[in-house]
């Protein structure tokens, strides 16, 4: 195997390790937002005043690169109108009024499933995106027609915090060895490797049992060194293949499915329930009783706070997923997504920011960048209107997982000026095509 890339070293700060998932009872009502995956947003297919069950249809799929959506609780659509995003968008959503039995949609059947088709469109129906964060429709990624010659399970979990994954790993082996053994029956993969970070041994020995039972399946035990779990990253620590500027894992022969989304295949094989609710690890200085809890999907994130004892004080700050790549909430009637692995609740001792000062040329943004981007020349293209020398400098390699900032010694903006630079260069490229 190569050097490995370079990375950064956070604080693990997972206070929920090998806590049981606890259900969430009594939801009152959830909103669901048309969008929790890449690509077009979900098209509504039920009206105010529609009964539901847990698994009824409610949203279509929108094209290739979407997904369709699923009532998480039985009771009346009481409001199908736009609703205002976390990043500031907006977004048509449902929202459905619990009738408090949580009673399954009577349709709901596990898929039968007698050719590689059969499993696309199963994989489609499931509702299924990559719940590691990114959201990105899983059928999509096994919808090719090249050869899938490696299957990479992300079992890294390389944030703060989170644990949502490993406790999966942990208690829901037998549905990620169902899942494994049924895409590959269709698929036929050379190998399948499961990446976990060595942190985390509990999860470890589970997966190491499960490829004892299959001869294609191998554990890599990987250094725990932040952003681990990042897609390019874990790919080349895994197998060794480099996944280009510009390209996808398909293209160096890999699919990457998060340990969670596998574990979700297996029990659609077996269930037929789609996606309505997930895993996720509540957390942070804020939070009364940290754990990790089952939550239907769109659940209100001040309700989720509530089931955990509630907020021991007004949070600096609340986030989807980890304190390194997390997307800041302004308001706790946010929903629980599909792609949400955590929500944390910060207090201002975990917040807290040094003041930025001047740059000081001392490349330590680039030394701890997985890619060894030139971040000072994104910086300086994205301010003088040069996408040119943004592209030159590796902006569209940039994954954004923040390592630049975190290793600043002058607490630069280094990752939301690439972000910006990343955004500028998508309308670069939309005026050059339309020139």
């Amino acid at each position: 195997m190569a050097v490995s890339l370079r990375g950064i070293h956070v604080p693990h700060r997972k206070h929920t390790a090998n806590m049981s998932p606890v259900r969430m009872t009594d939801v009152k009502s959830v909103t669901i937002p048309m969008v929790m995956h890449i690509g077009k947003p979900a098209t509504p297919v039920v009206a105010v005043g529609d009964h539901v069950d847990v698994g009824t249809l409610i949203a279509e799929q929108n094209g290739f690169i979407s997904s369709p959506i699923y009532a998480s609780v039985s009771g009346t659509v009481k409001k199908v109108d736009d609703m205002v995003l976390s990043n500031g968008s907006t977004a048509p959503a449902v929202t459905i009024e619990s009738d408090g039995s949580m009673t399954p949609d009577p349709t709901i059947a596990p898929p039968a499933i007698h050719s590689r088709e059969d499993m696309l469109e199963a994989l489609k129906k499931s509702g299924l995106v990559g719940l590691g964060g990114a959201g990105f429709p899983t059928y999509a990624k096994f919808a090719t027609d090249k050869k899938i010659e490696i299957l990479v399970i992300n079992g890294a979990e390389c944030e703060p915090y989170i644990t949502s994954d490993s406790i999966t790993m942990v208690e829901k082996a037998d549905y990620i060895a169902r899942a494994i053994e049924a895409l590959d029956a269709w698929f036929a993969f050379d190998k399948v490797i499961i990446g976990i970070e060595k942190n985390k041994p509990e999860a470890v020995a589970k997966m190491k049992e499960l490829a004892q039972q299959n001869g294609k399946v191998s554990v890599a035990e990987l250094p725990s060194i932040y952003p681990q779990g990042g897609e390019k990253v874990l790919v080349y620590h895994t197998t060794g293949r480099v996944i280009k500027q510009g390209q996808l894992p398909i293209d160096a022969g890999c699919v990457v499915c998060n340990s969670s989304t596998m574990a979700n295949i297996g029990m659609y094989l077996e269930t037929g329930m789609p996606l309505v609710e997930r895993t996720i690890t509540v957390d942070g200085a804020a939070v009364k009783e940290p754990k990790n809890v089952i939550v239907p999907i769109g659940t209100a994130l001040g309700d989720v706070f509530e089931f955990c004892g509630g907020l021991t004080c007004d949070p600096d700050k609340v986030l989807y997923g980890g304190p390194m790549m997390g997307i800041a909430v302004a308001d706790l009637e946010a929903p629980v997504l599909k792609q949400t692995n955590a929500i944390l609740a910060l207090d201002k001792n975990e917040t807290k920011t040094p003041k930025t000062t001047a740059c000081i040329h001392c490349g330590a943004c680039v030394n701890h960048c997985p890619f060894g981007i030139n971040v000072p020349a994104i910086a300086r293209g994205y301010d003088s209107g040069d996408m040119e020398m943004a592209i030159k400098a590796g902006v569209e390699l940039c994954m954004e997982c923040g390592c630049c900032s975190f290793g600043c010694p002058a607490n630069r903006p280094l990752v939301q000026t690439n972000k910006l630079a990343k955004a500028a260069l998508r309308e670069y490229k939309q005026k050059e095509a339309n020139a």
